[in-house]
């Protein structure tokens, strides 16, 4: 306990899955947190947890992300706000490459735009990007635009680590691999035979079974704290083997 004493952290789409086990376990490490999301009926089951402060934020609309810049400076910026679009590239429209790439990667550039001078004034700060082992590690059937921008959040989070490293700005993506979240439940739930659905993802699982936001929450908490000073740049892969 007490890892991140004394630290801010802000954590997009923290109303439930990675982003909320993230905003609670930072908590717990003793930060002071702002767990931000577009969703106020889940984001509200926070307010009772120590150290946790929620605050609406849709991270496409730059407004609201420059508004927020204004009031809070984080020493730790998660980015944890996404979309898995399902399908191959004949499958993708238009929008569909618009909408993935302005919430998956647009969002992040923005965050990431709005929150660093306040970081380099300070004189540091980590930020972690949820990226995927998809695109950007390793091709995964229908997840073409998803793929893409995962790819992206790979390039935009190097390029931030190698312009700041010498003014104490770390930046990593975390790659995680299939994780039980309630969106993974809802795309297994569209399936037409939802349990098979579920026996096909963990299938594709070396470890024979799905990761939980817990685990990746944790991983949060160590690129987020001092204990990786010397990690800045990497895609750290939190994958249950499937790259393997």
């Amino acid at each position: 306990m007490g890892r991140l004493k004394g630290k801010v952290a802000l954590v997009t789409a923290a109303a439930q899955g990675i982003g909320r086990a993230t905003a609670l376990a930072y908590a717990q490490e003793g930060a002071q947190v702002l767990a931000t999301d577009i969703n106020l009926d889940k984001l509200s089951e926070l307010k009772t947890a120590p150290g946790i402060e929620v605050r609406a934020l849709n991270v496409l609309e730059d407004a609201a992300i420059q508004t927020l810049a204004t009031t809070v400076a984080p020493h730790i910026l998660v980015n944890c706000a996404g979309f898995v679009h399902n399908g191959s590239i004949l499958d993708c429209t238009d929008q569909e490459w618009d909408f993935a790439f302005n919430l998956n990667v647009r969002s992040q550039y923005k965050m990431m735009r709005a929150f660093l001078p306040g970081m380099l004034e300070r004189g540091g700060g980590a930020i972690v990007n949820i990226a995927s082992v998809a695109g950007s590690i390793k091709g995964i059937p229908n997840r073409f635009v998803y793929g893409a921008t995962k790819a992206a959040v790979i390039g935009m989070t190097k390029s931030v680590a190698a312009d700041y490293i010498r003014r104490g700005i770390r930046c990593n993506a975390i790659c995680p691999g299939t994780v039980d979240t309630p969106s993974l439940g809802d795309r297994i739930n569209a399936y037409a035979d939802p349990v098979q659905a579920r026996k096909d993802f963990i299938a594709r699982q070396p470890m024979g079974r799905l990761g939980n936001a817990e685990e990746i929450a944790q991983l949060c908490v160590y690129l987020g704290s001092d204990e990786s000073v010397f990690l800045t740049g990497q895609t750290v892969l939190i994958d249950g083997g499937i790259t393997l």
